[in-house]
């Protein structure tokens, strides 16, 4: 089974930036970033398949971008803007593609990374 290693993390100011990284054990076609704040359920932040689709959750969008290696074994979030509300323990996901081209999340999940934003 593939194994995931999240790196990053850590407390910034609002409007601050911060990066998260993961790096897959072996290749992969897609992975993804998905977060769960205290309370509330996990959600989708940010997916990314080999061909180069990403897509973007509702808070993410337009503040945070994904990134990866061309061997998609290692991706990056990079966080901008950041608020509050995006305080939340941030977990790398491996991801199936579905036949409609779309990122489906699978159940390997990375140990998570603390994000904590904070004045």
């Amino acid at each position: 089974q593939v194994h995931l290693v999240e790196s990053g993390g850590g407390l910034v100011q609002p409007g601050g930036s911060l990066s998260v990284s993961c790096v897959a054990s072996d290749y992969v076609l897609a992975m993804g970033w998905y977060r769960q704040a205290p309370g509330k359920q996990r959600e989708m932040v940010a997916t990314l398949i080999s061909n180069g689709r990403t897509a973007y959750g509702d808070s993410a969008r337009g503040r945070f971008t994904i990134s990866g290696d061309n061997a998609m074994k290692t991706v990056h979030l990079q966080m901008n803007g950041m608020v509050p509300e995006d305080t939340a323990v941030y977990y790398c996901n491996i991801g199936r593609v579905d036949a409609l081209d779309r990122y489906r999340p699978s159940d390997i999940w990375g140990q998570g990374t603390q994000v904590t934003v904070s004045s």
